[in-house]
C-alpha cells in the first residue's frame, strides 16, 4: 500500500525533536504496520536508521496509508 506523508508531518521533520528522522524511515515504519487502520491511531516505538526513536500517527484512506504526524523522542 502506498504511503502518503502530510505536509504537517514533513514540516515537523525540520524541528529539533524530529532531527535525524528521514522520510524513508517514516515510509518504512508505516508500511510495516499490518492490517487496516480505520481512524487516526498512534503507533509507538519505531527506530530511524540514525537510532532516533519516533512515533507516527497514521490512518488508511482509500488505496493509501496516510501519515498524519511524526513525534520524535
Amino acid at each position: 500500500m502506498p504511503v502518503v506523508i502530510t505536509e504537517h508531518a514533513r514540516k515537523r521533520l525540520n524541528q529539533k525533536r524530529q532531527e535525524n528522522i528521514s522520510t524513508s524511515d517514516i515510509i518504512e515504519a508505516a508500511s510495516g504496520i499490518p492490517g487496516h487502520i480505520p481512524s487516526a491511531t498512534r503507533f509507538r516505538g519505531f527506530v530511524a536508521k540514525s537510532g532516533r526513536v519516533f512515533d507516527i500517527v497514521a490512518k488508511d484512506i482509500p488505496g493509501r496509508r496516510l501519515v498524519v504526524t511524526v513525534i520524535g523522542k
